[in-house]
C-alpha cells in the first residue's frame, strides 16, 4: 500500500460539530476537526462497528452512534465503554487550507505489561479481578492503560475469555449468531500480549480483611482445589446470577436461565432442530425475557410470556412506554398473561410440558425460560457488610473496603449528590465502574461522572435509554412511541433525569455528552429542535448490543 499523503478535504470545509469519513488509497479514515487542527482516525468504533461520522462530536469527545463508545478528539484514546482499545491513528498534514492524509498508522506505544518471571513475580504487586465479565475485561485493559507493570490475575468460573454477554439475549435466540460467533470483548492474544494471568474456577470465600481468595474444591467435590491467592489490591466484579423461583418443577428438563454463553447454547439446543415447533414460555416480562421472546419470534418460535406485572416495562419507563412495547410484541405475535401468578411447572418423563397458572389456566410449553431477575452474586464474600439484596456499597471511587473496590451489577453507588445509592444492573455502567475502580487502583482520585446507559433490542428496533429515573413528574415525548423515531424525555423538578429513544442514535449521541453535568428541560427541547433544524437523521444500522 502507498504510504503517500493524500489532499482528501478542506480545512474551511471540515465541520466542527461532526467527524467526515474519507478513503485514503481504498483506506477508510474519519476526519476530526478540533480548532485548526485536524485529527485522523479508524472510522469504526472497535465494539461492533458502529460509523463514527454518524455520531456526535463534542467537548473534545467523539461518541459512536449505536452504543455511545467515546474517544478523545486529541488522541483516540477510549475515554468511555464499551470500546475497550483506542482508535488507530493515522498522520495529517496541513498544507494551507489543504488536509493531507496518509494510510499508514501510526505506531502507538505499548502499553505496560508484567513479565512473569518468579524474581519480577515475587517483587510486582498483585491485583486480582474477581468476575471475567464486561467489567473484568474493563478493568485489566484500564490498568495495563494507566501503567501498571505488576501482576494481574483475572478469575472466573467460565472457561471463555470474557466475552460481549449482551449478544446472548439478542442474536442467539434468533439463531443470526451461534454461541461460538459471540465476539470476545478483546482480540484472543490480548490476555497473553498483556501479562494477564487467568484463573477458571469458583471462588468459595473472599476473606476481605486479610485480601485472601479461597477456591471451590476440582470437578465433583473431590479433587483438590486451587491454593488460596492473596493480593494487594481487589476488584469485585461478579455480576449477577439469575434468581429461580420456588416453584415445583424448576428442576425439570427444559427448564432454562440465561445468563453465560453455555446458557445460551444449551437454550437453543433445547429448541431444536426445527424451532418453530418448539412452544417455549418465558416467565417474567424481564429485558432478558422480552428480549429473547422478540430473537425467538423472529425465526418463528411460539412464545408466551407469563408475568405477574400488568404492563411490561412501566416501571422502568412508564405505561405509556411500557403499553407500546407490549403491543409491538403482540403484533409479532406473542402471547401475554399479565397479572398471572405460575403455580408449577409440570413434566412428564423429566421434561417440561405445562406451565400451570394459579388461575387454573393450563399454558402448553417445550421449554421453558426463567426470566424471573437476578441477584448480586455476592454470597461467597466474608468480612465486608453487604446491603439485604446482596449489593456491595462503594464510595464515589468505587472503593468498598481497604484494598477492594467493586463494580457493575453489584455496587450500591451514588449516581448524583444529595440522593439515595443505587444499583444499576446494565452492561456498560459495569464497564464505566470498572475503568474508575482501575484507574483509582492505580492513584487516581476520580469519581464516577458518567451518565448510565443500556439498549434494548425488539424486532429490529433499538431503543435506547439514558440516566435512570426512579420517578418522574412528566414524560416529554418528542414524536410517536408507537412509530419511531421518537425520543421521551423523564423529567423531574424541571430536570431530565432520563431519556428513551428509538432511531434517534446521533442525538441521543449528543445528549450522553449533555447529560453529564445535568440537563433542564428546556436545554434539552432546545437540543431537540436544534436537532430538528439541522435535519438529524437516525444512523440507520443499530449493531450488536445489550
Amino acid at each position: 500500500m502507498s504510504t503517500l499523503a493524500r489532499r482528501v478535504a478542506r480545512l474551511s470545509e471540515l465541520p466542527a460539530d461532526r467527524a467526515v469519513r474519507v478513503t485514503v488509497d481504498d483506506t477508510p479514515i474519519l476526519l476530526v476537526r478540533d480548532g485548526d487542527t485536524v485529527h485522523a482516525y479508524s472510522p469504526d468504533c472497535p465494539h461492533a462497528g458502529g460509523p463514527l461520522e454518524e455520531g456526535a462530536l463534542c467537548h473534545g469527545r467523539i461518541i459512536c452512534p449505536w452504543h455511545k463508545g467515546t474517544f478523545d478528539v486529541a488522541t483516540g484514546n477510549v475515554l468511555e465503554p464499551p470500546a475497550l482499545l483506542p482508535l488507530d491513528r493515522y498522520p495529517v498534514t496541513l498544507a494551507g487550507d489543504e488536509v493531507l492524509v496518509s494510510a499508514e498508522k501510526i505506531a502507538r506505544p505499548e502499553p505496560a505489561t508484567h513479565t512473569p518471571s518468579d524474581a519480577a513475580t515475587a517483587q510486582a504487586k498483585h491485583y486480582v479481578v474477581i468476575g471475567a465479565g464486561a467489567a473484568g475485561a474493563a478493568a485489566c485493559v484500564t490498568l495495563r492503560e494507566c501503567g501498571f507493570d505488576g501482576r494481574i490475575t483475572l478469575i472466573g468460573d467460565e472457561a471463555h475469555a470474557p466475552y460481549d454477554r449482551t449478544s446472548l439475549s439478542k442474536f442467539v435466540p434468533s439463531f443470526e449468531m451461534t454461541p461460538a460467533d459471540v465476539p470476545p470483548l478483546l482480540p484472543p492474544d490480548w490476555w497473553q500480549t498483556h501479562g494477564i494471568e487467568r484463573i477458571v474456577a469458583k471462588v468459595a470465600r473472599l476473606d476481605v480483611p486479610a485480601r485472601t481468595i479461597h477456591f471451590e474444591a476440582g470437578a465433583g467435590g473431590g479433587e483438590p482445589g486451587i491454593e488460596p491467592l492473596t493480593y494487594d489490591t481487589g476488584l469485585l466484579a461478579t455480576g449477577s446470577t439469575p434468581k429461580v423461583p420456588d416453584l415445583p418443577g424448576c428442576e425439570l428438563g427444559g427448564v432454562h436461565v440465561l445468563r453465560q454463553l453455555d446458557d445460551a447454547a444449551a437454550l437453543i439446543e433445547a429448541l431444536g432442530e426445527d424451532a418453530s415447533q418448539t412452544r417455549v414460555a418465558i416467565l417474567g416480562s424481564s429485558f432478558i425475557g422480552l428480549e429473547v421472546a422478540s430473537a425467538l419470534r423472529q425465526h418463528g418460535v411460539p412464545v408466551t410470556v407469563i408475568s405477574p406485572d400488568q404492563v411490561p416495562f412501566a416501571k422502568q419507563f412508564g405505561e405509556r412506554a411500557g403499553q407500546m412495547f407490549r403491543a409491538l410484541h403482540e403484533s409479532n405475535g406473542v402471547q401475554f398473561h399479565l397479572g398471572a401468578k405460575v403455580a408449577s411447572i409440570e413434566g412428564e418423563e423429566g421434561n417440561v410440558h405445562t406451565v400451570m397458572l394459579a388461575s387454573g389456566e393450563a399454558i402448553a410449553a417445550d421449554v421453558v425460560l426463567l426470566g424471573t431477575g437476578v441477584a448480586p452474586a455476592t454470597g461467597f464474600v466474608d468480612g465486608l457488610p453487604l446491603q439485604k439484596d446482596g449489593g456491595v456499597v462503594v464510595n464515589a471511587g468505587m472503593q468498598a473496603a481497604c484494598g477492594l473496590y467493586a463494580a457493575g451489577d453489584i455496587a450500591v453507588f451514588s449516581l448524583h449528590e444529595n440522593q439515595e445509592p443505587v444499583r444499576i444492573e446494565h452492561w456498560r455502567v459495569a464497564q464505566q465502574h470498572a475503568r474508575i475502580a482501575a484507574q483509582n487502583m492505580c492513584g487516581a482520585r476520580n469519581r464516577y461522572v458518567d451518565v448510565p446507559y443500556f439498549w434494548t433490542y425488539h424486532y429490529g428496533k433499538n431503543f435506547e435509554y439514558l440516566g435512570h429515573a426512579g420517578e418522574w413528574d412528566e414524560i416529554v415525548v418528542d414524536g410517536d412511541l408507537a412509530h419511531p423515531p421518537f425520543i421521551a424525555l423523564y423529567v423531574r423538578d424541571g430536570n431530565v433525569d432520563a431519556l428513551l429513544a428509538c432511531e434517534r442514535e446521533a442525538l441521543t449521541a449528543r445528549f450522553s455528552d449533555a447529560m453529564r453535568g445535568g440537563l433542564s428541560r428546556a436545554e434539552a427541547l432546545d437540543i431537540i429542535g436544534e436537532a430538528k433544524a439541522g435535519h438529524d437523521k437516525p444512523a440507520g444500522q443499530t449493531g450488536t448490543g445489550g
